[in-house]
């Protein structure tokens, strides 16, 4: 899994309520167990006339936004069905970092375990933030996981919570798999001891 230290990139505007998961990535691109390429249809019903075409009023079809690494969107984010592949598209678009007064429990925990950093904050924050996103003529924000601050255009930081554990984990780049190889030394030692001590298992 990518480290996730320390990011400046373009926040996009999504100020829509309770964005789902099938809007996130529809059901009919869930047939793959690949990460890779479901960016191309993120929010695809959204983003795409019925022809393929982008539809111009869509925040990711317009400059700056196409670019986005950042999200700042509207209540209840990644609430609807369990799909791992909402954090898996939106990861695979560039998409980094969600910014939300509140996510569903799923898609939050999700986040954590594919590398992106969910970010919940107050109402007033979040529009703080939407308006900045809104800027085209300056839309970045810095988001500083170790330091815990958003920093905005107007050199105002916002503070954040994060739970340690998964702090240090995206940090050091480790999922569950990641986590689990790091005791690859002590389950060795384990098997081998087994082995001798039972040997007919």
């Amino acid at each position: 899994m990518q480290k996730f230290d320390k990011l400046t990139g373009v926040a996009a505007p999504m100020n829509f309520l309770n964005i789902d998961t099938d809007m996130i990535i529809p059901k009919q691109f869930l047939k793959t167990i690949k990460r890779s390429g479901l960016g191309a249809n993120l929010f695809h019903e959204m983003r795409f006339e019925d022809d393929g075409s982008d539809k111009p009023d869509f925040v990711l079809n317009k400059e700056p936004y196409r670019g986005s690494e950042i999200l700042v969107a509207g209540d209840n984010f990644g609430c609807g069905s369990s799909r791992e592949h909402a954090p898996w598209a939106l990861l695979d678009f560039g998409i980094r970092c969600v910014i939300s007064t509140s996510f569903a429990d799923i898609f939050f925990n999700n986040c954590f375990k594919n590398g992106i950093l969910p970010i919940t904050v107050t109402a007033e924050e979040r529009d703080a933030l939407m308006a900045d996103a809104s800027d085209t003529e300056n839309p970045e924000l810095t988001i500083n996981l170790a330091d815990q601050t958003i920093s905005r255009p107007n050199g105002v930081s916002i503070s954040f919570d994060v739970d340690p554990f998964r702090k240090q984990c995206l940090l050091d780049g480790l999922d569950d798999i990641g986590l689990t190889l790091e005791k690859k030394p002590a389950i060795a030692d384990y098997e081998a001891k087994r082995a001798s001590d039972m040997p007919w298992l």
